[in-house]
């Protein structure tokens, strides 16, 4: 009997041994936490979707994506972060559709921000700046390039001003956004326009009565002038008639007062667009002040510290947005962004003098265009590598 139930313990001892280890991750508890976290990951980034509707419209990212940087233990990082600089291409153009050069890139300026020092830098680039059409041997103006981009292919207009500007200025152009005239017009009067403080009056009397090449959309009344065309030795090759526009921008005479006032969008957007009065460095410059008058709104609403707050805003942009950052990278963006909601802004425009880095080479069959100083861009790389120890453009602010 006792030999009996020695070897009852002994065979249930050797089958308790003898039995196969389980795993934690086939057991059922784990099973179910991790079928939890799944869970919470898409409710996560669906919720994210569903806030963001609009970042579906603006973002080449999708919901997988999103579901897997929703994902605990998945590092976000963007790009550029690790180096400490992080570099986005902003480009405004009249917008997809529109007559009169709706998709050329008037408004090019590359923001880096540098979170763990607290500081910004904005470069804007001339619309005339010369350059190489990125795949091609085809010499145009840099506005051109965002055009000739989509032609090829949807999106491609983004891709091709980040690899061209990343030539001009030498810095790696880690993301990419472009908004319209509508869309600029729609943030504006969705923080409540804009609070700016003129020293004198301003106003531009020639650029929205100006006259164009005719075509059959909108510059179709005719002035009985012409625009020529020029060879290499300047003899005329072709004349082009020039019109109107029967339906005047801006008042056709864009005025505004001296002194504090708000701007509306469509007043907004009629000042950073003025140029002919003045000349395109000049608008540059009024651009680059209304981005920072722009911040500083939202910035005193308390936009820039609710994502929800900035949600909206995006939301009222709709289709007038455009970015190649995914729906996470904007996330991290924002999350990044908030470390440095006031940061020191170093500020250049370049333009056609020795500090400004470029120059006018005289009369081209391209028109009026701009060269980099010394026929290559070493200054200027040098330039927008250094630019956060340089002394800061103080000419730029409102007049």
């Amino acid at each position: 009997m006792a030999y009996q139930e020695n070897n009852k313990f002994s065979s249930q001892r050797m089958n308790r041994t003898e039995q196969p280890k389980v795993r934690f991750y086939k057991k059922r508890w784990f099973k179910i936490l991790a079928v939890l976290i799944f869970l919470l990951a898409i409710g996560g980034a669906v919720a994210a979707w569903k806030t963001g509707s609009v970042l579906r419209k603006i973002s080449e990212g999708g919901l997988l994506k999103s579901i897997v940087h929703n994902i605990p233990g998945v590092k976000d990082e963007l790009k550029g972060e690790k180096e400490g600089r992080i570099n986005i291409l902003l480009l405004g153009m009249r917008g997809e559709n529109i007559p009169g050069g709706g998709l050329l890139a008037d408004t090019i300026m590359v923001v880096s921000i540098k979170p763990a020092e607290n500081k910004a830098a904005i470069i804007s680039i001339p619309r005339d700046t010369y350059v190489t059409v990125p795949g091609t041997q085809d010499k145009q103006k840099i506005n051109a390039v965002h055009f000739y981009g989509e032609e090829k292919s949807k999106g491609e207009g983004l891709e091709a001003m980040k690899t061209v500007v990343s030539e001009v200025t030498g810095l790696p152009v880690h993301y990419a956004a472009s908004i319209n005239f509508a869309g600029f017009k729609q943030l504006v009067n969705a923080i409540g326009g804009v609070d700016i403080t003129l020293e004198q009056p301003f106003e531009e009397a020639m650029q929205f009565n100006e006259a164009h090449v005719c075509d059959p959309n909108v510059f179709t009344v005719p002035t009985g002038k012409y625009e020529h065309k020029k060879n290499e030795r300047g003899k005329i090759v072709k004349s082009y008639p020039l019109c109107t526009n029967p339906q005047t921008e801006c008042g056709g005479d864009f005025k505004l007062p001296a002194g504090k006032q708000t701007l509306n969008g469509d007043q907004a957007l009629c000042y950073v667009r003025s140029r002919v009065t003045s000349n395109d460095f000049e608008r540059a410059k009024r651009q680059q002040m209304m981005m920072k008058l722009i911040k500083d709104k939202m910035l005193s609403a308390g936009t820039l510290t609710d994502f929800s707050k900035i949600n909206n805003v995006l939301d009222s942009l709709g289709d007038n947005v455009r970015s190649n950052m995914q729906l996470w990278e904007m996330q991290r963006f924002y999350d990044v962004y908030k470390q440095v909601p006031n940061p020191e802004i170093y500020q250049r425009v370049l333009e056609d003098s020795e500090e400004g880095l470029l120059y006018y080479p005289g009369e081209s069959a391209a028109g009026y265009i701009l060269l980099p100083r010394g026929d290559n861009y070493n200054r200027i790389h040098e330039m927008a590598q250094n630019i956060f120890t340089l002394p800061i453009q103080s000419d730029i602010k409102p007049k």
